[in-house]
């Protein structure tokens, strides 16, 4: 694994949660000494589990919050709703009421101008429509004064046994050097986050009909143990030593554990980074949907280390020099691997 300093200037660094779901993008900055100063979220099962662990209720929607009751804050947090792009969704993008919710972004951005923000979203974000949407999105930040960077992160790449891919949006108001993070050397081992099955209540295990179809399909095939087998919408069935991404939407046997069982509630946050401890105060068919909707906590960790980094560092501006008794302006410029 990487090692990072933490660095004096978080202490001093606010922010604020945006469609805040449990909190996994709010963990990261935590951790590293920023304060939360607003958090909003529309759904009351995830504003229930928010209040559970962090001590405070998300303000409701967005849409109905003037800017002039959002604090000042530094970094501006949002894992804007994702269905309007998602392959899984309808993929309507900006005609759907949903994709529009980006425009509330843009309009905190505008009037509270903070010195930095981290928006999440699918990774089908960057080719919805033919690119165009996403070009719109990067527009609009540039004409609010941001350098913006891009990339599509995955969740496997960053210690969790889960291939979840999301694209992330870094943007600063000053041209700060900032570089997505390296992946990691070694990921958590899937048996580290499966329960023994001996502990585990028995309504999480399929019918006999649903297990002897899954046998039949994997006939012949060795399997590692502990697995998770996926079955894809053509039926057929993968088994790899890792998670797929957890879907809310998804059917009960989507995932299943050795092909047996269904993940529990903790092993689905544990699959997403949260802490051992995170509490859980919803049912299962709650916390199935949030878990499905959240972020991979250590992927955003790494990402909120390199831009306190960044923000620590001068700014990657226009520097005058004078060679031989003429003066010579230079870019500063920061290459990333």
């Amino acid at each position: 694994m990487h090692n990072y300093l933490v660095f004096t200037m978080a202490d001093s660094i606010k922010f604020i949660d945006l469609f805040a779901g449990i909190g996994g993008t709010r963990i990261p900055f935590d951790e590293l000494g920023c304060e939360c100063v607003f958090s909003s979220e529309l759904d009351k099962y995830a504003q229930e589990m928010y209040e559970a662990n962090f001590g405070e209720k998300p303000q409701g929607d967005i849409t109905k919050t003037p800017s002039d009751k959002i604090p000042s804050h530094d970094i501006l947090l949002a894992g804007f709703p994702c269905q309007a792009f998602s392959i899984m969704g309808k993929g309507l993008g900006f005609t759907d009421t949903r994709g529009t919710l980006f425009f509330e972004i843009e309009r905190i951005l505008r009037e509270k101008k903070p010195k930095a923000f981290l928006l999440e979203n699918v990774k089908q974000l960057v080719t919805h429509n033919n690119r165009r949407t996403f070009k719109v999105i990067r527009m609009k930040l540039e004409q609010l004064g941001y350098h913006t960077h891009w990339k599509v992160l995955n969740s496997l790449d960053y210690g969790l046994p889960q291939k979840r891919e999301r694209v992330i949006i870094v943007g600063f108001k000053e041209n700060y050097p900032f570089c997505f993070p390296k992946p990691f050397d070694k990921r958590i081992p899937l048996k580290e986050i499966i329960e023994d099955h001996s502990k585990v209540h028995k309504k999480y295990f399929v019918s006999q009909q649903i297990l002897k179809k899954r046998k039949e399909k994997t006939k012949g095939r060795e399997i590692p143990r502990p697995s998770i087998w996926h079955e894809n919408k053509a039926g057929d069935i993968g088994i790899h030593e890792f998670s797929c991404a957890l879907r809310a939407g998804a059917s009960y046997n989507y995932l299943l554990v050795d092909g047996i069982r269904r993940l529990t509630p903790r092993e689905q946050l544990l699959l997403q980074g949260f802490p051992k401890d995170f509490k859980i105060v919803v049912s299962d068919t709650q916390l199935r949907k949030l878990a499905g909707n959240s972020i991979p906590v250590p992927m955003i960790r790494a990402v909120a280390k390199e831009m306190i980094k960044a923000m620590n560092s001068e700014p990657l501006h226009s520097i005058l020099n004078v060679v031989n008794g003429k003066s010579q302006t230079t870019m500063r410029t920061v290459m990333c691997d």
